[in-house]
């Protein structure tokens, strides 16, 4: 009869090693704070959005190409800083960065609220793109100071869910705020909301979420630790194995070669195709966001309440779709596949719209898949860089695959705007975008990097 010593209580669970403790503080501690920030951050750049559909009746100069060309403006600001940003993440303090950035975005999205010319409202959304530069890569770059490559797509899958759920969020609240100063007629009688403080709802939205923006970057500038060693809520033992086993990475990352400088690492082939696939992607990620409400409002004659709650469905399956791929990734230990599929996926559904209007509910429905494919790659491609580049060299290519990637953002705005205004529809800016996204995918498949390895032990 075998011993009852031998069978392991299943009530008693077994100590963690100090390097698997460390990296679940790290997921606790780092994780909450990088998510509202990007949250916050992610709002601020996209409000517009929201906001344009009742800013156009106090600004009559406010049309669908003054809009497409201000959001475009963002990302000319956003490229300019983008590298500067995270070498400075890398070399200098991701805290300190982190707090600049957010103090100075946040002056400047509550600038948005009092704009009163094109000229104005360019310059606004300039100099966001500005101030927000760096963010982004700077922190895809910290999360490489702290967690090992078996947790990098779970990690950043907890930050980028940042951005669907800002966009399940900012409706919510935009709902409450945007009557504020108008008229419509309810059962035949006109009833008036009046301003609040001499301001209408659309310029509250703007101003409400700026102020968390510079709050939170005083909490990163002492809640955020730069470097494992310095973290002094990790035991010494803590900072010790998880120091050693990001180190060790990075020695075998150099395979004995020597340290590839940052013009080399610009001049990468893979580096240079990293940043072609995301500009494409990123030239439907936010034609598809910046102008989904507008086309669902123009589609199906829809007030603006109802119309706030339909633009949260797509957002809230591309954050189930985001962790789920984030997991997935680890799990398997594999990034192209999970980064293509979601794309081919997405360019299809954003292809089938234009095809299918008619009915709200299908639209929507295509908006959901799509939003599901140009978020749910993003853990998976952004694992990527750092599969062949460490330290300054992968900062830097990933502040260039960001900042032109980025540059999408200005294409796929402009090209929907000035596609609505010269065709009256915005179906021949929804096949740009559709195709757009379909050669990121064939670029991410044919580079052959990201096959699934094996586990470490």
């Amino acid at each position: 009869m075998a011993s009852s010593a031998s069978t392991p209580d299943p009530t008693i669970k077994p100590e963690l090693s100090p390097l698997d403790s460390a990296r679940k503080k790290a997921f606790r501690r780092l994780l909450p704070i990088l998510f509202v920030s990007y949250l916050i951050a992610y709002i601020d750049r996209n409000n517009v959005a929201v906001a344009k559909l009742n800013m156009r009746y106090d600004h009559p100069w406010f049309d669908e190409a003054v809009y497409g060309l201000g959001a475009a403006l963002f990302f000319v600001g956003y490229f300019l800083l983008e590298i500067p940003g995270s070498l400075m993440v890398e070399r200098w303090s991701a805290r300190k960065w982190i707090c600049r950035i957010m103090v100075s975005w946040g002056l400047m999205a509550g600038l948005t609220a009092f704009v009163t010319s094109p000229t104005q409202f360019y310059w606004v959304r300039f100099l966001l793109g500005l101030a927000e530069a760096g963010f982004f890569p700077g922190v895809i770059v910290y999360l490489t100071h702290w967690f090992p490559r078996r947790d990098r797509a779970r990690a950043l899958s907890l930050f980028l869910v940042a951005t669907p759920a800002a966009q399940v969020i900012n409706p919510l609240v935009a709902r409450l705020i945007l009557p504020v100063g108008t008229s419509r007629e309810v059962d035949g009688a006109l009833v008036t909301i009046p301003d609040f403080m001499g301001l209408a709802g659309w310029q509250w939205v703007f101003i409400i979420w700026a102020l968390p923006a510079i709050i939170l970057g005083f909490i990163v500038l002492f809640f955020l630790t730069d470097k494992p060693h310095q973290a002094a809520w990790l035991t010494p033992q803590e900072r010790q194995a998880l120091e050693s086993e990001l180190e060790r990475e990075r020695m075998e990352m150099r395979g004995g070669k020597k340290r590839m400088g940052i013009m080399e690492a610009f001049r990468h082939p893979k580096v240079l195709l990293l940043t072609l696939a995301y500009f494409c992607v990123v030239s439907c990620s936010y034609g598809m966001e910046f102008f989904m409400p507008s086309i669902i409002k123009e589609w199906y004659s829809m007030d603006i309440k109802p119309l706030m709650l339909f633009i949260i469905l797509p957002p809230m399956v591309a954050l189930v779709a985001q962790l789920a791929c984030g997991w997935s990734s680890d799990h398997f230990n594999e990034r192209r596949f999970h980064a293509v599929v979601p794309l081919v996926i997405g360019a299809c559904a954003v292809c089938s719209l234009p095809f299918l209007k008619g009915n709200v509910w299908i639209t929507v429905g295509l908006m959901m898949v799509a939003f599901a494919g140009f978020k749910g790659y993003m853990p998976a491609f952004w694992s990527l860089p750092s599969l062949f580049l460490v330290e300054a060299a992968a900062a830097s290519s990933i502040g260039l695959i960001n900042s032109v990637g980025n540059l999408g953002g200005f294409m796929g705005s402009f090209v929907m705007g000035k596609a609505r205004e010269m065709t009256g529809s915005y179906d021949v800016g929804l096949w740009y975008l559709s195709g757009s996204m379909l050669c990121s995918a064939i670029i991410l498949f044919f580079m052959g990097i990201g096959k699934r390895e094996k586990a470490p032990d």
